[in-house]
């Protein structure tokens, strides 16, 4: 196994560990959000950006982001939306959500520096950003549902506990 491969595989073990450790808990979180599927469940802790200036400068700059973290763009409403790399220095997994909290498009390791927008297809209220490679080691798919605080627990496909 190559360096790249054995260190995937030792983060995808540290990021399964911690969604294994906790999927017993059933309450959701502000800061935090699980994801599942088929292809089982995990959990990320999150920095929530809501605001137009926290989602335009989003990962912007960051060298680094860990393996069991990411960041949730909220919009107020669903709506189609669009992502670009510039500034970005990190490959990114991009999961678009819809108000529901289901997953309808995963864009895979986005370009660092990139500006090649990458549309969500659809309208979606969320889209939550990962490590690059991170969403295709786990299974991490469209139809996987994300349950969130912050989400209208009345319509949410996976609602909080």
């Amino acid at each position: 196994m190559g360096n790249g491969a054995q260190r995937l595989a030792a983060l995808l073990s540290a990021v399964l560990v911690f969604a294994l450790s906790s999927a017993a808990q059933a309450e959701c979180h502000a800061d935090q959000v699980e994801l599942r599927g088929p292809w089982g469940q995990a959990r990320f802790n999150v920095e929530v950006v809501d605001t137009p200036r926290s989602r335009a400068t989003g990962l912007m700059h960051r060298e680094s982001l860990p393996m069991s973290a990411g960041m949730l763009f909220v919009y107020e409403a669903e709506a189609p939306v669009a992502f670009w790399m510039r500034n970005t220095l990190i490959s990114l997994d991009m999961i678009f959500v819809d108000r529901r909290g289901v997953v309808r498009q995963v864009h895979h390791k986005a370009v660092p520096r990139d500006e090649t927008m990458i549309p969500s297809g659809q309208p979606v209220l969320a889209v939550l950003e990962i490590n690059g490679g991170l969403a295709k080691a786990l299974g991490i798919v469209a139809g996987s549902e994300m349950r969130f605080d912050g989400f209208d627990q009345s319509e949410a496909a996976w609602p909080c506990k």
